[in-house]
């Protein structure tokens, strides 16, 4: 396998399920009148987590997943992030604005899954235009990288866990050069502009709610052994309290220096140079017992760094265009065949369970082929239009049967060459991915959308905080295999110098005509395509409002043994039915965490966020419908 072992450290969402979450985020006042407020970790009248005592933010706004109206939309999972983007949207800046305004404050308010220290993926339609763009923005490896990154002198793969919580796993940040970019490119305000409300939240505090404690405990053990990331998110050695307001103003400051040199004060300057020092020389307690190793990252490779404006993937179902995000993202490619091996399947006429087995054994093929064919095409030679192409769908679609179940690993196909259900080549396992990352949908009064999601990989990522500067670093460069899952299949996504990982985001822009009609998408790691996939189905073939679409029970193939089944299906009578088929599961608490956003035919938005998990997201628009 490519890498040895699921990692020590497990997303936050494996640890806690989405009733526990919504029960928690309601408890404050409860556990107050119980006398429970030390036990759960709830703020009692007046005292503070995270930052010195003092009131809550006054501003910060309720959750509410669903929202329609007019002047633009934005969906995330944190209601000040989203509140960032409507008021840049208010003061007439346009989606591109609004989406790195958001994304600035997620790197506040979530900054375990995304910030100034990871990369991410933006796709745009201009609506002047009506063309679809995208840049990508992942991360790199450094420059002296090769495939022996991540074993040891014996040649073996060292464990995961001890990957992700060192300078080796740290690529390239490419988040602020995607912000940089895009502003440049497509947007209307400056960068010092769309910063200054993540600045207002770093400087004056947000909520703590349940599920930020409940990731910094489930990252307590490792944030300990670096004494910036313990002062900034264990402050006195102890978790952040709910209902407390949790403050960040090294991270203030740092938004501010961008704000006034720009994105060079990272890719050339002072703050590079901090995240060179810290990836070089990890910052570890003396006391740790965890050894960190060093990574070989240089400011030579940050001032090489680049990100890539790049064409996206295109695919029609159901006459609609669907765009996505092309490799180094295995997004795009992955939903585009799934949805195009479904396309001669009427889904609408359908049981539930005959529905749900043609989902799963589609996602099953697009994993096989993605796993085979999809890496960084700066080095690798990825069939992008073939694996896109209707005809390679069709000649693996025919591997489906209504009564049957195919076997995982399932071979991949051959783009180049497709042939009916073509089993001829040899089968590897899908590698693990960390399942953290943040998505955010934004559209504005011109009918501009942005759907961008962005990352730092595992839950807190490296672990390690650039001291003085307020964000984590990410452990990226653990997406990459760490040897080839199969000896005998070419893996294109192994290390190697200034390479990016594969990726499993899936940023997509749905358009009718050439105007767009949806846009959406998740974290979750390699859950991510599915949870898109499985989103867009529920709502173009099964009929389900966006929003709810977005809320129903989740099933994840990706070409494993088991398909992972969230508990709304793993307590269905579903399982029962398609378990007598020949399918295997394994419960999976909670799958992904989506928004989006949907131009409704009247011309109002519409704004759509999760109803529960991730303790519910956060979806607005500028001026809502009476």
């Amino acid at each position: 396998m490519a890498h040895p072992a699921r990692p020590a450290v497990t997303p936050a969402t494996s640890a806690t399920t989405p009733a526990l979450t919504t029960a928690l985020r309601r408890l404050p006042a409860l556990a107050a009148t119980a006398g429970l407020v030390v036990a759960l970790g709830v703020a009692p009248a007046g005292a503070r987590g995270g930052a010195p005592a003092g009131e809550a933010p006054a501003a910060t706004p309720a959750k509410t997943p669903v929202a329609e109206g007019y002047g633009g939309a934005v969906a995330s999972v944190d209601a000040d992030a989203s509140a960032a983007g409507i008021e840049v949207l208010r003061r007439g800046g346009n989606a591109v604005d609004a989406a790195v305004a958001t994304a600035a404050a997620l790197g506040v308010t979530e900054p375990y899954s995304a910030g100034v220290g990871g990369g991410g993926y933006f796709v745009y339609y201009n609506a002047k235009q009506h063309k679809v763009f995208t840049l990508d923005g992942r991360e790199t490896a450094p420059r002296s990288a090769d495939e022996k990154l991540f074993l040891d002198k014996d040649g073996k793969p060292i464990p995961f866990a001890d990957a992700v919580t060192s300078g080796l796993s740290i690529g390239t940040p490419g988040t602020p050069g995607t912000w940089d970019t895009a502003l440049d490119t497509w947007g209307t305000r400056s960068l010092a502009q769309v910063l200054k409300p993540a600045e207002r939240i770093a400087r004056d505090g947000f909520t703590v709610d349940a599920t930020f404690r409940q990731q910094t405990a489930d990252n307590q053990a490792r944030f300990k052994d670096f004494p910036a990331t313990a002062e900034l998110f264990l402050p006195g050695g102890e978790l952040p309290v709910v209902g407390s307001t949790f403050t960040n103003p090294d991270l203030a400051r740092t938004y501010a220096l961008l704000a006034k040199k720009g994105v060079g004060a990272v890719y050339k300057g002072e703050l590079g140079r901090d995240i060179v020092r810290t990836v070089r020389k990890p910052p570890v307690d003396p006391a740790a017992q965890r050894t960190v190793r060093p990574g070989d990252l240089t400011e030579q490779d940050l001032r090489a760094y680049k990100v890539k404006r790049q064409a996206p993937t295109r695919t029609s179902y159901r006459g609609l265009d669907v765009y996505g995000m092309a490799p180094s993202s295995s997004g795009g490619t992955s939903v585009a065949e799934a949805l195009n091996i479904l396309e001669k399947t009427d889904l609408t006429k359908l049981s539930d369970r005959d529905y749900l087995h043609r989902y799963i054994e589609a996602s099953r093929i697009a994993f096989a082929d993605r796993g085979r064919w999809v890496g960084d095409p700066a080095f690798e030679d990825v069939p992008t239009k073939g694996l896109t192409s209707q005809r390679f769908a069709d000649s693996r679609a025919c591997l489906i049967k209504a009564d049957a179940v195919l076997s995982s690993p399932l071979a991949p196909g051959d783009p180049s060459r497709p042939t009916g259900c073509d089993t001829g080549g040899t089968a590897a396992p899908t590698t693990y991915e960390g399942e953290n990352t943040t998505h955010l949908t934004v559209a504005d009064k011109w009918g501009n959308v942005v759907a961008y999601t962005l990352t730092i990989e595992q839950t807190g990522g490296s672990g390690i905080t650039v001291p003085g500067r307020g964000f984590l670093l990410n452990n990226e460069l653990t997406d990459f295999s760490f040897a080839p899952a199969n000896p005998a299949v070419h893996d294109p996504n192994l290390p190697g110098p200034g390479k990016r990982p594969r990726s499993s985001m899936s940023p997509t822009i749905v358009t009718d005509k050439g105007r767009p009609v949806l846009a959406l998408g998740s974290p979750g790691g390699a859950t991510i395509i599915t949870t898109v996939l499985q989103t867009l189905l529920n709502h173009v073939d099964r009929g389900m409002p966006l929003v709810d679409a977005i809320a129903a029970p989740r099933a994840s193939q990706r070409n494993a043994a088991q398909t992972e089944l969230e508990p709304g299906l793993w307590n269905s009578p579903l399982r029962g039915q398609l378990t007598a088929l020949g399918h295997s599961f394994k419960q999976n608490p909670e799958i992904g965490a989506a928004t989006g956003v949907q131009r409704l035919p009247d011309g109002r938005w519409l704004a759509a966020a999760e109803t529960v998990r991730r303790g519910g997201g956060s979806a607005m628009v500028v001026r809502p419908a009476k």
